[in-house]
């Protein structure tokens, strides 16, 4: 069976997710969203994670699992774990928010986290998150060790003959074929870790071919015509409902987000009266989220939940008086409460 390419975070799903943020929730409709986003796609998404030491203890948690020897020494050498834990192994977590909040802080330092600092704070353990796990499957793939991924060692169960015949129909040789070498960067046949990454997360990918491949395969089900592009009706009933879900939720008012008529001018760069894969480009992540699109939108969720005052903005009391939000409504599955999580009265 092909090893399956984290590319199928349907819009679809984020905007039924989107439309339950936008109403006021409490801490198990948090846990919901992940619920209903798990069973439509029927498997489980990684969600985004506030904190990094809950990262950590997740990676370590794995390690000892497979009992590796370094785990355990990583465990034995870390510091932070004798900071930040008591001596019945629980995260003080009122601590790590006072310690992280000026590091979220930043832009400008003002005593106050805002929803872009927050954002950028997510999407950048996101993005970390997506690096380690794609360093540990080229580790895993990498059969000759020699650093960079093969067409071959990824998906061994191709032929040559099957590679030849270069069936493109979805899961084929062809097409798995197609977007490796769009991932392929430099045309050396082989994938270093940040083409492998775009290979494995071809929805956060800054590279335009993988982005292309990305939107042509999303365009299969809104081109009714089959003619490879998008006429304007076809725009309206399909990609503009998406794009306007999510940019209703970015603006919060519905006449800040442009009309199906205005956006499909802006997009149509050849004023062909038709979109092409490449002319929706600027709206890729409205038509196939991925992670890092999942983790700016639940920063969004976290700062509705936790802005007491409505200012757009959160102050560390805010964070500490909701400290379950930023801790147990992302991994009340991943963690055990009660082995883990603890937390100072105020």
């Amino acid at each position: 069976m092909a090893k399956v390419v984290v590319y199928t975070l349907l819009a679809t799903i984020f905007i039924i997710g989107v439309l339950l943020f936008l109403t006021p929730c409490k801490h198990n409709e948090a846990q919901s969203v992940e619920a209903l986003i798990t069973r439509r796609l029927g498997r489980r998404l990684v969600m985004p994670v506030f904190d990094p030491i809950v990262t950590r203890i997740e990676r370590l948690s794995r390690e000892k699992e497979a009992n590796t020897v370094e785990a355990v020494a990583k465990e034995e050498k870390d510091d932070m774990f004798d900071e930040y834990f008591s001596q019945e192994k629980r995260l003080n977590t009122t601590m790590r928010i006072k310690f992280l909040f000026p590091l979220l802080d930043g832009a400008p330092r003002d005593g106050f986290v805002s929803l872009k600092e927050l954002q950028t704070w997510m999407m950048q353990q996101t993005e970390d998150n997506m690096g380690y796990r794609t360093a540990n499957e080229l580790e895993l793939q990498d059969k000759d060790k020699d650093g960079v991924i093969t067409f071959e060692e990824y998906l061994p169960q191709f032929s040559r003959e099957d590679i030849e015949k270069n069936e493109k129909s979805h899961g084929g040789a062809g097409w798995w074929m197609e977007q490796f070498k769009n991932a392929d960067f430099d045309h050396n046949g082989y994938l270093d870790i940040e083409e492998f990454n775009n290979f494995l997360h071809p929805e956060d990918s800054r590279n335009g071919d993988v982005q292309r491949w990305v939107l042509r395969e999303r365009m299969t089900g809104m081109d009714t015509n089959g003619d490879g592009k998008l006429e304007y009706k076809e725009f309206v009933q399909n990609a503009y409902v998406m794009y306007k879900e999510f940019a209703k939720f970015e603006t919060e008012e519905d006449e800040n987000v442009p009309t199906a008529q205005l956006l499909f001018a802006e997009l149509d760069r050849d004023k062909d009266r038709f979109l092409v894969a490449d002319e929706l480009r600027p709206i890729l992540h409205y038509l196939q989220p991925g992670e890092l699109s999942y983790a700016k939108y639940y920063s969004t969720f976290l700062c509705h939940e936790a802005d007491e005052d409505k200012d757009g903005k959160l102050s560390l009391e805010e964070m500490l008086n909701h400290e379950d939000v930023f801790y147990k409504a992302v991994h009340h599955e991943d963690l055990d409460e009660e082995d883990y999580f603890d937390h100072d009265e105020l």
